[in-house]
């Protein structure tokens, strides 16, 4: 087996805040995806029957931001196989091998940090919430500076 050269992953992953960014594997940009996640119904289960844990794990995962780009990827099997081999994984005596495929899954499908980074995807800011007009302004504490008493010069001296 080789020792060195490069590796598919290797080097740190992409930064979209890196101050240098005019490399040529930049060309390609990032996606930002929405914080709210995939609009719609999950695709349909591309395998054999589904599980109960597996089908109620295939629902959530579709509900995800990253679900749009493996819609738009055509990735509802790779999604499916990721399910399938997860819910292996979760077993107690489950193989390492297999959850060392899940780890692979989870950045492939960007579901981890590095996964998205290696993606170039990032998801928008949260909208904020809605501020309640009820809410009861908040009660300003007297500081340190507040409560020292100013002294004239020479006096209590």
């Amino acid at each position: 087996m080789p020792r060195g050269g490069a590796r598919a992953v290797s080097g740190p992953a992409p930064d979209p805040n890196a101050l240098r960014r005019e490399r040529k594997t930049d060309a390609a940009g990032w996606r930002t995806l929405p914080a709210d996640g995939r609009d719609g119904e999950a695709p349909e289960w591309p395998l054999t029957e589904a599980t109960e844990r597996e089908w109620d794990l295939w629902l959530d995962l579709w509900e995800k931001p990253q679900a749009v780009m493996w819609d738009e990827m055509g990735q509802a099997l790779e999604v499916a196989l990721f399910v399938r081999t997860l819910t292996e994984a979760e077993r107690v005596d489950a193989r390492v091998d297999i959850k060392k495929m899940v780890r692979s899954y989870l950045d492939s499908l960007g579901l981890s940090v590095q996964g998205m980074l290696r993606n170039r995807w990032k998801i928008a800011p949260a909208a904020p919430a809605p501020v309640e007009s009820s809410a009861r302004p908040a009660v300003r504490r007297p500081s340190a500076r507040d409560r020292l008493k100013v002294v004239p010069s020479g006096e209590g001296a």
